[in-house]
């Protein structure tokens, strides 16, 4: 750097540390361009014009004072007024003479550019960088304009002037108020680039951390066909993919969530050579992913060296927002710029906030992408015309089809944002997470399922889907403070069920996952019968046929099952990551498994599914064995593609000793062998024999987790389904108690691990008192109720413990 105030800069001069001379954005580039392409990581070069730059065109013809004079008492709240003066802002900006030794300098260094990248006329992306943005207390992204396909000079010197009056639009103007900045002391710089030809192929945005929990062992990566600005501006809902940085960094694929995206349109460049323009993606590329597997591996890598960069610059850990493309000429991936992540870096909560719909309610009116897990209700106020926001009242749910930068000045006002299009990294997203509102994107039909002026309940409370319904819906709010405190010698840990949830869950104190089913997993994100799959096409109704059709798309029927399972399974045992997680096999009864796609045509009409086929006696049976490979394959999968070794396979109702041996063996057949790799395979006690032959079945089996529900009814001969005989259902009941202390004292006998993952410890505090002073290793608990009983097991231990000591 010199001291001459020069009016631009190639990014090989400029670092992170240049924010004030060429903005947020421009620094990154700089530092991304000069440090991170020794790493691999394949960045773009450019130059950037300075904040001197922008200056001298505001002392040209005393533009600067012109504009001090506009703004003088501006009430950013009057939206009327607002408009006006940003209107006139911009004119003056675009009217005022364009200094000619800052358009000298400008086409010079195209020119440089141009004979570095060995080109003469060349397309470039024109962005705008604010020496304000990106700053820990403020993220000034979006505020300004991005121009792309811009060709030849006088066009540039166009974009530019653009570019500098961007700096004076509404939404910007009403953003530096509200953060307490002088609207002077912010200057713009502009980053110029050579374009990724992305228009034929994809482009994104990723997160170095879970958008909506804050879990910060994750690298969320969304994708659409054709330029990023139809991702970033929520025009199209993207593709996306959750893939795990620890195991990841040990050369691992750990991809644990990939969800297609509809993919609704695309930006591309202009047919007349200038500009861009937005084009319907057709139905082909729509019904796949917009990247390969490798392609999303080699991101995540390069996301996880850009973090671990500007954490050594920050000196402490710096979740990062990076945007990325692929060009579609060369086939290769590049980074386009990258920020520090500001809405979770800001954020010191020390609870978890959990709400729950506890009313009645009916079918959703419209579904979508959950952002956030709150719950927000208001009228509907259905906007398509950015013209009319003025018209937009406060605690209003704003229903409109996609949003940008022009609408946050009524974004603030609103209870809750419903879009039409968009994914988890859209502009709607990442607003409503930074004012904490509830957010559903990517409805497809908000606006017209949505009637304008009804009061409609936003949820976002059950898992990665959101649900609007009519009405005033009533619901609870739950705060769980995180604590620090001692942990008890009896292992607390929870059991999770939905893969959706499982980040959060990982705040609260815990020692692992006692309880993950597979029904959950195979219920809510698959559908489908497993031996339907198996047998697909195969089946006896055109209709089964076709609904599967559409569900796997073009996808093999197993490969769907196994990777959907292990995808659901991963992300759990990530969220938990190296603690263990204890995945229960599945134990849908009959009647449960008829009810899934396919599911009649393989399962038998019995008289008690509670006690009828289900569990281990399925799996090596020839009507569920294909399936229980399946299931088998999903774990492999998890456990040594992905690195998640702390997956511990249960098997549930495992009603003879030989039984449990058989289903052991057949594992190993499938891939999983018991001692290889460190697996363990854990059994349910939740029979009278599994008590009783404890000792027997604790030779095949590496530990027991105690069923307390079904040890219960099969101990006090009821059927827990039938409500005339539940007044009689009582885990405390002596009998049940007594074949829990059998089943704990036969574990220690063998040395082995004794867990309980009912609901009992859960309901009651005295059962919970009860399996502490037996010595249980482990108490799996619902995470709601995790906090209280753990500190009630702490004053328990206590109390025994002096108890004992009083005795000797």
């Amino acid at each position: 750097m010199t001291d001459s105030q020069p009016f631009v800069l190639d990014l090989s001069q400029v670092g992170a540390g240049d924010v004030a001379i060429v903005g947020g954005k421009c620094a990154s580039l700089g530092e991304l361009f000069r440090e991170l392409t020794a790493h691999g990581v394949r960045a773009v070069d450019g130059f950037s014009t300075t904040s001197h730059a922008y200056n001298t065109l505001l002392d040209t013809d005393n533009l600067r004072g012109r504009l001090q004079k506009l703004l003088k008492g501006l009430d950013v709240n009057d939206l009327d007024e607002l408009a006006r003066v940003g209107s006139e802002a911009r004119r003056m900006m675009m009217e005022t003479p364009f200094p000619s030794e800052v358009e000298t300098a400008i086409i010079d260094a195209y020119k440089r550019l141009g004979d570095r990248i060995g080109k003469r006329a060349f397309e470039v992306a024109v962005r705008s960088s604010a020496t304000a943005e990106d700053l820990p207390d403020a993220s000034f992204a979006g505020q300004q304009d991005t121009i792309l396909n811009v060709r030849g000079e006088k066009r540039l010197i166009e974009a530019c002037r653009e570019c500098y009056a961007s700096l004076w639009t509404d939404r910007a103007i009403s953003y530096r108020t509200a953060k307490g900045f002088d609207h002077f002391d912010v200057a713009l710089s502009i980053g110029v680039q050579p374009m990724v030809r992305s228009d034929a192929a994809c482009s994104g945005v990723m997160f170095t951390l879970d958008t909506e929990s804050g879990f910060r062992d994750a690298v969320v990566i969304n994708g659409a066909w054709g330029l990023g600005e139809a991702v970033v501006q929520g025009m199209a809902t993207p593709d996306e993919w959750i893939v795990f940085k620890p195991t990841l960094k040990q050369g691992f694929r750990p991809i644990v969530t990939r969800k297609l995206g509809v993919k609704e349109v695309k930006m591309v460049f202009h047919d007349d050579g200038t500009g861009t323009m937005v084009r319907p993606v057709v139905e082909s590329q729509r019904k796949r992913f917009c990247l390969a597997g490798f392609e999303v591996l080699q991101l995540a890598n390069w996301a996880c060296a850009i973090e671990d960069h500007y954490s050594a610059l920050a000196g402490k850990h710096q979740p990062m927002d990076i945007e990325w493309a692929k060009d579609g000429i060369t086939g290769e991936l590049y980074i386009l710029q990258a920020r520090p992540e500001t809405v979770h870096t800001q954020k010191t909560e020390n609870f978890i906030e959990t709400y729950e719909l506890t009313g009645a309610h009916g079918a959703p009116l419209t579904s979508g992408v959950a952002v956030g897990q709150k719950i927000g209700q208001g009228k509907a106020h259905v906007l398509l015309d950015p013209s009319k926001l003025n018209t937009f009242k406060e605690g209003e749910i704003l229903v409109t089809t996609m949003t940008d930068p022009a609408w946050e000045p009524i974004m603030k006002r609103a209870s809750a944002i419903v879009t039409e299009r968009g994914g988890r990294t859209c502009h709607s997203a990442i607003i409503s997470r930074e004012l904490g509102i509830p957010c559903i994107v990517g409805t497809g039909d908000a606006t017209e399922k949505i009637r304008n002026g009804s009061d409609i309940t936003v949820s976002c409370a059950e898992g990665d889907v959101g649900n609007v319904y009519y009405g005033n819906i009533d619901f609870r709010v739950k705060k769980l403070k995180i604590t620090d405190t001692a942990r008890p010698r009896t292992q607390i840990m929870m059991n999770v069920g939905d893969p959706d949830h499982a980040f959060m869950l990982s705040r609260l104190p815990n020692d692992g996952v006692g309880l993950a089913r597979l029904e959950f997993i195979i219920n809510n994100h698959i559908g489908i019968h497993p031996m339907a799959l198996v047998n697909y096409p195969n089946l006896k109704h055109r209709d089964t046929i076709e609904t599967i059709a559409a569900r796997i798309l073009e996808e093999d029927p197993k490969e769907f099952f196994v990777r959907s399972l292990a995808e659901g399974v991963a992300r759990i045992a990530a969220a938990f990551y190296p603690k263990p997680v204890i995945v229960r096999m599945s134990d849908f009864k009959s009647n449960e498994y008829a009810m899934l796609i396919g599911g009649r045509e393989f399962e038998p009409e019995e008289e008690n599914p509670m006690i009828g086929f289900r569990g281990a006696s399925r799996y090596y049976d020839d009507r569920y064995k294909a399936g229980f490979k399946l299931e088998c394959l999903a774990l492999q999968r998890a456990r040594e593609d992905m690195g998640l070794t702390n997956i511990k396979p249960m098997i549930p109702f495992v009603r003879t000793v030989e039984e449990g041996a058989k289903v052991i063996a057949l594992m190993a057949e499938y891939g999983l062998v018991q001692g290889e790799n460190d697996l363990e395979i854990y059994a349910m006690c939740e029979l009278p024999a599994n008590v009783v032959f404890a000792d027997e079945f604790l030779k095949v089996f590496d530990g027991y987790s105690i069923g307390s529900n079904d040890l219960t009814q099969l101990a006090l001969g009821l059927d827990r389904d039938s409500e005339m005989v539940a007044h009689l259902f009582d885990e405390r009941n002596g009998a049940v108690e007594k074949m829990v202390a059998m089943a704990i004292d036969a574990a220690k006998r063998a040395g082995k691990k004794i867990g309980i993952c009912g609901q009992a410890p859960s309901d009651y505090p005295e059962f919970a008192d009860f399996l502490v002073e037996r010595g249980i290793n482990s108490i799996s608990l619902n995470p709601d109720t995790v906090i209280q009983t753990t500190q009630h097991i702490l004053e328990t231990e206590s109390r025994t413990a002096k108890a004992s000591g009083a005795e000797q």
